[in-house]
C-alpha cells in the first residue's frame, strides 16, 4: 500500500490527459510545486472536479506512484480567482502565475513559495487595485528570492503599508527583478 500525503495548495494549471483525465499542477505548502494525474476529473458529475479547477485552494490527499503523483481526493477550500473582481487583477495574477510555471520546469520541493502566491492572491482580492501593481511587483521579486535568483531584502509582507513603501521604491526593485529573471534564462 502506498502511503498518502494530506496537503494544502493551489491549482495553478489543468491539462487534458487522454478522454476524462487531467493533468494537474499544484502549488502545495510542504511538497511545493508539482505534476500530478487526476482521473475522471473531466466526466460531467466528476466529484473532484470544484476542487481542481485552475485557481483552487483546496485540501488535497496525493499519492506517489512509478508514474508520478497522482490524486486520490481533495476537498475546495475556496476559488481564489472568483475573489479577483477587477480584469487587471485576474491578468496580474496570470503573469505571476505563469512565471511560476516557467521558472520551476518541473518538480520544486519549495515550501516557500506557497506562502507567496497566497499571500498575493489575497492582496488582489482585499486591497484597492491601486496597490495591485506593487503586488505583483513584490511577489515577482519574492518568488526570484526563494528561488535563489535575488538575495537583496524586501518587505515581509502583502499588507497596505508594506506596499506603500514598496512602490516607493519601485525602480530599484524592478532592476532587481530583471536581473532575477536574466539570471533564469528565460
Amino acid at each position: 500500500m502506498r502511503h498518502k500525503y494530506s496537503t494544502r495548495g493551489i491549482v495553478l494549471a489543468r491539462t487534458p490527459l487522454g478522454e476524462a483525465n487531467g493533468l494537474i499542477v499544484l502549488l502545495t505548502e510542504e511538497l511545493g510545486l508539482l505534476r500530478a494525474r487526476a482521473q475522471g476529473i473531466r466526466r460531467p458529475g466528476a466529484r473532484l472536479a470544484p476542487a481542481l479547477a485552475t485557481y483552487a485552494k483546496s485540501d488535497f490527499t496525493l499519492v506517489r506512484g512509478r508514474e508520478g503523483w497522482r490524486i486520490v481526493g481533495a476537498i475546495p477550500i475556496a476559488h481564489l480567482f472568483s475573489k479577483l473582481g477587477f480584469r487587471a487583477a485576474r491578468v496580474r495574477s496570470a503573469r505571476v502565475v505563469g512565471l511560476v510555471l516557467r521558472l520551476v520546469a518541473g518538480e520544486a520541493a519549495e515550501p516557500r513559495l506557497f506562502p507567496i502566491v497566497e499571500g498575493f492572491f489575497n492582496a488582489l482580492a482585499t486591497l484597492p487595485e491601486a496597490s495591485h501593481e506593487a503586488a505583483e511587483s513584490l511577489a515577482v521579486l519574492a518568488i526570484l528570492a526563494a528561488l535563489g535568483l535575488d538575495s537583496g531584502e524586501r518587505p515581509p509582507s502583502f499588507d497596505a503599508p508594506a506596499l506603500a513603501a514598496f512602490a516607493k521604491r519601485r525602480s530599484n526593485y524592478v532592476s532587481r527583478i530583471n536581473r532575477g529573471i536574466e539570471a533564469s534564462g528565460l
